[in-house]
């Protein structure tokens, strides 16, 4: 069976400790669930920053990770969450990927009493039981009850 592709839109990867000590554990439980996990700090670490078009190719890159994912797990933490991963996950929503929510950050962020975030952010899953695509901890990420181990079971 084909592992099924998961793009991690993170901030996580700008700051040393963050990436040192946030994304491991996310991967790690991601990658135990039998998926393939595209990070995107690791995978343009092929693009050479010293060019004047870094940025545009980072961007590029990307792009193209989100349209060859089969879903995106997009880490929303912050008041407001990281632009670059609303990108991305917005991306995701218009492509009609599969769309998973972390967020473990006690704070809300939100415009109406329903989501803990934007409503935007909720377009791209369900109406009834959203709340199964969407994880507040780590070891929540390998809940056999939630949408992510559910969705990586089918072709």
């Amino acid at each position: 069976m084909k592992r099924k592709i998961v793009y991690l839109a993170s901030p996580y990867g700008f700051s040393q400790q963050q990436k040192t000590l946030l994304l491991p554990p996310i991967i790690q439980a991601l990658e135990t669930l039998g998926l393939e996990v595209w990070e995107p700090f690791a995978r343009n670490n092929q693009i050479d920053f010293s060019q004047a078009d870094w940025a545009y190719r980072v961007a590029q890159a990307d792009l193209q990770d989100v349209k060859n994912c089969d879903g995106i797990f997009a880490v929303v933490n912050g008041t407001p969450p990281d632009e670059g991963v609303m990108v991305e996950l917005g991306m995701a929503i218009a492509l009609n990927k599969a769309i998973f929510l972390f967020r473990d950050d006690f704070r809300r962020c939100s415009d109406n009493e329903q989501y803990p975030l934007n409503l935007m952010l909720f377009a791209g899953l369900p109406e009834i039981g959203w709340e199964n695509y969407y994880y507040t901890s780590v070891d929540e990420i390998q809940s056999q009850d939630k949408a992510l181990c559910k969705w990586r079971s089918r072709m």
